[in-house]
Formats: structure tokens, sequence, C-alpha cells
């Protein structure tokens, strides 16, 4: 989709008409205004580039201005699509328009870029941002899968001089993305020149802005080599079943042009994130526009750190439920919906442009986004007030516009070292299901124990790590969490007595050593820290260390749920969530924490009687 679209020869000169016209446009395609900064940047950087085509002899040349790139809120300033002068093909350049005048290098990190008007809060080189675009667009937009050589890239600082943006010069420019200054104007016109003909460029233009968004063919080969080739995936009973059906749903619904949801369901660790990435794997072999999707950055983060360790293109598959506000219906034939239990009621949050902030259910956009939708999940695992991922939900809304659901579950576990007996237990522990807690009777598959301390939960878990297994400790979010201090140093939150430690870090980047949020869980540096549900949730490790905080206590047998001792923004608005909601949702959290370990678990409580309970409970040791 594209703002406006003209030509050099067709945009009247005068600025404000243009910048008065593209923000009508504006106004009729997305229900907002401009920004000051936006409607700046149109009359004075659209006609610099319209003066640059007319001098090249090239005012036929199509002009896509504010392209927005697949499934993304994204915008290219400016894409030229034309006739290439030597092949007599299509040619197609995105160009991001810049009036930075002055720019240097952060820090001596060539990929980042200071500019005066952002103060000190670096933004990524303009080459790379274009080359980013280019193969973005190359990758989801059906039409260039073959034409991948005729698209280029161009950052144009139309106000710059060499001598203002020199640090930006040293990175090398290639016909993927090149830089040119408002002083090599000159170089820039010869270069528009070698990639367009005179001639007009509308078909090519029209191919472009009607063309199915969905991954590559390249993008999907190179996905299926990377996931399938691991060869680590061996699908067992009922996880085969789902697996099958799923293919056999997309082939009928390509067949007979129907659209089928299908629904997983499972506990933790019965299979579901191996079904999703296997099938990600073979629909990508033969050739099926298939996605991943989740609501987890820390699961995402780390799917694309894993699947696509060798190949950026591949990280481009794992994407967010919230990605889909503006996909195209049915442009996938599959949507992979992995831990859809997070999936919310809208995609819009605090970041979201507000052309996009109408209040359509998410659950709309994923079912409309691929013929076959496919959600697996684990009920037990909503966690948020909004999330609606739960087969009620989904039932519901498929049967209301009469799309045929098929609901496959999976009953055997292969977390918790196989163990069903013991995820049973913890759901009747949490009274999660019916017949209220009891004794845990042992399982020489898995290890269950109850410790009177951090201290020795800690001692216990660093145990297992010397002994060559992965460990982690993590707690319900009844502690403060503070930012990491300038010095890089993490704040012991998670006070217990004389023992503290940090939270996880919240952010993308690692900091005194600590991994970032998303690897928490799979970088060995996170024992260092505490996790909590956000970050363990959807992952798996050795040996679970969990603290049941005071926001969930044992009185008389039965268990207490105490909102004014837990700390998660998240359940403070006391009308969206109830007392009874908060009950529900803190147990399933707990659930989750529980339930991580392969091979064992240790539990602390800082409650006395919680952990006298706890500990007669656990008769086997």
């Amino acid at each position: 989709m594209t703002l406006y679209r003209t030509t050099a020869e067709a945009m009247s000169g005068h600025e404000d008409a243009l910048a008065q016209r593209l923000a009508e446009q504006m106004k009729v395609t997305t229900g907002r205004s401009p920004s000051p900064a936006e409607r700046h940047s149109w009359s004075r950087s659209i006609p610099a580039l319209r003066a640059d085509l007319i001098s090249a002899g090239l005012g036929n040349v199509e002009m896509l201005i504010e392209y927005q790139l697949p499934l993304t809120s994204k915008r290219a300033d400016v894409v030229l699509v034309g006739e290439h002068p030597r092949t007599g093909g299509p040619s197609y350049m995105i160009v991001e328009l810049k009036q930075w005048s002055r720019a240097a290098s952060f820090e001596g990190d060539p990929n980042l870029v200071l500019i005066d008007a952002y103060g000190h809060h670096p933004v990524t080189h303009p080459l790379l941002q274009v080359r980013d675009y280019r193969e973005y667009l190359v990758d989801f937009t059906t039409v260039l899968a073959d034409r991948a050589e005729a698209v280029a890239g161009v950052a144009y600082l139309h106000n710059a001089t060499d001598s203002g943006v020199s640090d930006l010069l040293q990175l090398p420019g290639d016909d993927y993305g090149r830089l040119f200054t408002g002083q090599r104007r000159g170089e820039f016109v010869e270069y528009l020149r070698s990639r367009f003909a005179p001639g007009p460029g509308s078909t090519y233009a029209d191919e472009l802005l009607h063309s199915r968004i969905a991954p590559s063919r390249q993008l999907l080969t190179v996905a299926a080599e990377e996931v399938q080739r691991r060869e680590m995936f061996t699908l067992l009973d009922e996880q085969r079943d789902a697996y099958n059906f799923v293919l056999h749903a997309v082939e009928r619904a390509r067949r007979v042009n129907t659209k089928t949801a299908v629904i997983v369901t499972g506990g933790p660790g019965s299979g579901k994130s191996v079904i999703a990435l296997s099938l990600l794997g073979e629909l990508s072999r033969r050739g099926r526009t298939v996605m991943h999707a989740t609501g987890s950055r820390s699961f995402t983060q780390t799917l694309r750190k894993v699947a696509g360790a060798r190949s950026t293109s591949v990280k481009k598959m794992f994407q967010y439920f919230n990605s889909f506000m503006a996909a195209e219906p049915n442009d996938l034939d599959v949507l992979i919906l992995d831990e859809a239990h997070r999936v919310r009621e809208t995609s819009a949050n605090r970041w979201t442009k507000a052309q996009f902030r109408t209040g359509r259910p998410q659950l709309d956009e994923l079912f409309s986004a691929a013929r076959v939708p496919v959600f697996l999940l684990d009920e037990f695992q909503v966690v948020r007030p909004g999330e609606q991922g739960t087969v009620e939900d989904i039932e519901k809304y498929a049967a209301e516009r009469g799309i045929q659901v098929q609901h496959i579950s999976l009953e055997d576990q292969f977390r918790c070292g196989g163990s069903a007996a013991y995820v049973a237990w913890v759901e009747r522990l949490l009274e999660l299901t019916p017949g209220g807690p009891r004794a845990w009777k042992g399982d020489e598959r898995f290890d269950v124990d109850v410790v009177d301390s951090p201290q020795e939960l800690e001692h216990v878990m660093q145990a297992h790590r010397d002994a060559g297994f992965g460990a982690r400790l993590s707690a319900g979010y009844c502690w403060p969490w503070s930012d990491p201090r300038s010095d890089g140093s993490l704040v012991n939150d998670v006070v217990i007595g004389d023992w503290s430690h940090p939270w996880n870090l919240k952010g993308e980047r690692s900091v005194g050593g600590a991994p970032p949020a998303a690897l928490w869980a799979s970088d060995d540096a996170g024992f260092g820290q505490v996790g909590c549900v956000y970050t363990a949730q959807g992952f798996e490790y050795d040996y679970a260390g969990v603290i049941i905080g005071p926001d969930l206590v044992l009185r008389d047998g039965l268990w207490v749920a105490d909102r004014s001792k837990n700390r998660d923004p998240d359940f403070k608005n006391t009308i969206r969530v109830s007392d009874a909601d908060f009950d529900r949702l803190v147990r399933n959290v707990y659930k989750v924490l529980l339930t991580r370990g392969l091979q064992g678990v240790a539990i602390y409580s800082p409650d006395e009687e919680t952990r006298r309970t706890l500990r007669s409970l656990v008769t086997i040791h």
C-alpha cells in the first residue's frame, strides 16, 4: 500500500501544495493527520527528489510515496518504479530521504549514527536501513521473487555536504544500498539514469501495488534448510497426528478454496513448539507461504537466534501476533501461532500508530491473514489480563463466521521428564483441576523437592550446574524491578532476608554480563538473575528453582491469593482485573514456572505455613 502515487512530471512544484495533498491522502487512507515533522519532510525532501528526476530526464518514472512495507507499519519514503535501461525489464529503487546536514558515527560504531536533532539517541546508519527495507520488500513481495536484482536502495542526504557526514561515508555502498549527499547530486542523477529508462513505469508499478504479500520461494527454501536440516524433531503419536492433519488441511484449503482453523492443545512439554517448527520446515520445503508467530518477545527472539543462526532472512519468518494488522486476507497459506494462549484482545499498544488503533480484535487479524491459521496453546498458561487464547474464544470466533475448526489434544508429556504425573500433580496442587492438592508419590523420571531457604534453593541449582545440567531460578512478580545502574550493575531487587538477587534484564541489550531478556532462559549467564513468567514462558531447562512469592500462600490447606503483594503492573487495575481474575491468573503464573524443568524442580516459599504445607505434600525425596 502506498500513501500517494505520482510522477515527477505530474507533481506540482509547489511544496506546500504537495504537503497538503499528502496530508489529505493520509487522512483518507489511515484516518490520522500527519505530524508537523512529516509535513516538513514532504515539503522539503520530495521536491528535492523530484528535481533530480527531472534533471535526469526521468519525469515519467513512477513515485510511490510513503510505501508501506509488507506485514509492518513501516513505510519507505519513496519507491521509484520504471523500466531498466539495459534489461528492458522492471526496475525498482527504494529511496530513504534524510534532511540531515550533519551526522557522526556513535562511539566509533559504523552501524550507529548520532544526529543533533535526535539528542543522544543513536539511530541505524541510513545505508543499512535502506538495505534492510530492500531485503524485506524482496522477501515478502511475490512479484519481486524473481526480480531481486532489479531492486536497488538509496539513502539520499540531500541537505548534507560530504564534510558534514564524513563518518557515514566510510560504510561502503553497493546496489543494495548506496548513500548520496547533496554535494554528490550529480553522481545521484547519473545513478538514476543507470537504473531507469525515460519511459513510463506505470505497468510495473501496478504489478507491485497489486502483488500478493507472502514469503518468497527463496526465503522458504532457506527456512526449510535451516529448520529441517537439523533433524532434531521426532514426532510421536498425537504430535504426528496434529502435524499430518495441518498438512492435510493446507492442501484441502488450497484445493477447494476454503478456510480451516486447527487448534492444538497440550500441557507444557507436550510438543507444541516441536510441531510448529516441523510444520514451518515442511511447508517451506513444499513452497507453501507460511510464517510463524508468537506473542512473546523472548520466545520469538530466541527462535530467530536459533533457527536463523546462519541466515538473517530466516529470522523474518518469526513474527509477533501483532505483525498482521495490515495483512491482506489469505495472503498466507498457513500462519502458525505458537503459544497462542497469549493472543490478546487487540494488537494495539501504546506504540501503535493511530491508523491501526481501530479496536479490531487480534483474533480477527490472525484468522484473516491465512487460509489455515494453526493455534497451539495451553489454556493454563494464560497469565496476563487481556489474553484470549482459549479454545472457547477461538471456536466462538470461528463459529460466528462459519469457519471449520479441528481440535487436536496432545495427551503425552515430554517436558518434566515425560512425567504426566508431575504435571497433573501441579495442576491439582494449584487447584487448576478438580480434586485438590495431594501428596507427591514420586516418579523416577522427575525430582521434586521443597527447600527451606533461598540460599538452599540456589545451592541446589548450582550443584546441578556443576554436574553439567542447565538450571534457572524464577519467581513470582512480588518484588520491585529496577533498571540497571548507570555503571551497568544490576539492582538486587529480589530480597528475602539476607539473600538477594537481581531480576533478569528488561531490555534487548546485554548489561553487566547479564544476557538480554529474550535470552535469559537459553544463555548460561542467565543463572545470575531471577527470571519472571514472561521470560520463562515457552522455554525449558533441566532443573527449575521456583520461588512462590507472598502473592499466593496456603492457609489451612487452601490457596489464598493476595494481590497487594504482587508488583506486576498488569494486575494493578482492579476494574480490568477483578480479584477472581487475579486469583486465576496468578495460579497460572506459578503453573508455568513450576513446569519449566526437564528433570526436576526445587520449590521455596518465604511464607512459613506455605512451605510447611508443601513439604508435607512432597513425601518422596
